[in-house]
């Protein structure tokens, strides 16, 4: 069936509906017909073009990886220090799952579900993080003596844990520490410059 231009506003505004959605009510919270509301129309047509709630929360996924990934390849290939890749990591990281919280929880489960597929279908080859030019600046640097000995994989798995574990846990975190969005939102702010001077003076000699 040939798209009309008609076919792709509606479709867009579908996507823009379901981004609102899934980021208020999460994907689990989420129902088919809140996003069909959200975007005006019916819920017989909201099917006629996403037959599932998995199917619209994958485009909506992949829409976000094509613009996300190659921002994080960038820094991971850059010529830049490495010290200047970690606070830039770190900014990108937080600011990408600030806009988009539901994408780390939705990683997940997909890669324990089935992570042939979500490498290859949902991903793609050229969406794929590649870590492994930061991982040999690392080594570089360890055997270079300017930082402490350390496994390049694990100072990665330091950075990555420490971006992403608060938002994993936000429903806690918001409830044992006391917080509302809005002070959960400046916390992680202020943890796009805490994250990277703790991982560098971890390491730095």
């Amino acid at each position: 069936m040939v798209k009309t231009e008609k076919d792709t506003d509606t479709s867009e505004k579908i996507l823009a509906a379901a981004r609102k959605v899934f980021l208020t009510k999460g994907m689990s919270g989420a129902r088919m017909q809140d996003i069909a509301n959200a975007a005006g129309i019916n819920k017989a047509l909201l099917h006629y073009y996403f037959s599932s709630k998995d199917k619209l929360f994958e485009k909506v996924f992949m829409e976000e990886a094509n613009k996300f990934f190659p921002k994080i390849n960038m820094i991971f290939e850059s010529p830049l220090p490495l010290f200047e890749k970690i606070k830039q990591f770190a900014s990108e990281y937080i600011d990408e799952i600030q806009q988009n919280p539901y994408l780390p929880m939705f990683m997940l489960t997909q890669i324990n579900q089935d992570t042939d597929k979500f490498l290859g279908k949902i991903m793609g080859k050229n969406n794929q993080p590649n870590p492994q030019n930061f991982l040999a600046q690392i080594e570089k640097e360890v055997k270079k003596g300017t930082i402490k000995p350390i496994s390049p994989v694990q100072l990665l798995l330091n950075l990555l844990s420490l971006c992403v574990f608060p938002f994993m846990a936000k429903p806690m975190i918001l409830r044992k520490i006391g917080l509302d969005e809005l002070q959960f939102r400046h916390l992680m702010e202020q943890r796009k410059k805490e994250i990277p001077e703790f991982i560098i003076n971890s390491i730095k000699k």
